[in-house]
């Protein structure tokens, strides 16, 4: 399957912590089902890649946050895309962002979706 591609569009931010666990946990499930992941973060799912964002981001009270399945999709190999223009609506500059995303324009997103198996959206 490692030739089969996931493409996973995040515009959920800070402000729904309950839809920003799933993504992560879904990537990292197909990363270790040996798909080739790649997450497309635009909108306000930007804002979970500022750095200290995602500690702060409780998807259930008392659980772990959004930061801990952000580091295990990245241990487990999912790729990190930034939309320039939505971390421009921020006013993020890539110095802002954890390490490890890949800024890219728009458009790269309609490449990556029309490489994919399969697109989801959170």
């Amino acid at each position: 399957m490692a030739d089969e591609k996931i493409l996973i569009v995040m515009t959920s931010g800070p402000d729904t912590p309950r839809r920003c666990a799933t993504p992560f946990f879904f990537a990292t499930l197909a990363a270790a089902m040996e798909y080739e992941v790649t997450m497309f973060f635009t909108i306000d799912g930007t804002l979970l890649l500022k750095k200290g964002m995602a500690e702060t981001v409780f998807p259930k009270a008392g659980g772990k946050p959004v930061s801990g399945f952000i580091q295990d999709a990245m241990d487990a190999g999912v790729k990190f895309t930034a939309c320039t223009a939505s971390t421009e609506l921020h006013d993020l500059k890539p110095e802002d962002l954890i390490d490890g995303i890949k800024m890219v324009g728009g458009a790269y997103m309609w490449q990556l979706a029309e490489d994919a198996k399969t697109t989801m959206t959170f």
